[in-house]
């Protein structure tokens, strides 16, 4: 049987490459909000974060979202994200 290749995407904090599965995806959908992608099938432009809340506070402090995804993100998106971030982590 022939084994599937697991996709690899990079972690925008660390610059490590990961499994798609073991990161976390943060997404700008169309209509330009700025979401949590758990699915990792939602449409727009996105951004993975490997699950650590130690790499959610380099993007948080960079503010590298903003340049990732090309949009305006503020300080309370950046709140609202890390809070949901935080239920999604591995402690």
């Amino acid at each position: 049987m022939k084994t599937r290749k697991t996709p690899q995407r990079k972690c925008i904090a660390t610059q490590e490459m990961f499994d798609k599965r073991d990161l976390i995806r943060v997404v700008r959908t169309p209509e330009g909000d700025v979401k949590l992608d758990l699915t990792g099938k939602a449409s727009g432009r996105g951004a993975y974060i490997s699950r650590s809340l130690a790499a959610f506070d380099i993007v948080k402090k960079k503010k590298m979202l903003g340049r990732t995804l090309k949009t305006e993100v503020t300080d309370d998106m950046y709140e609202q994200l890390e809070q949901e971030f935080a239920r999604h982590v591995r402690r």
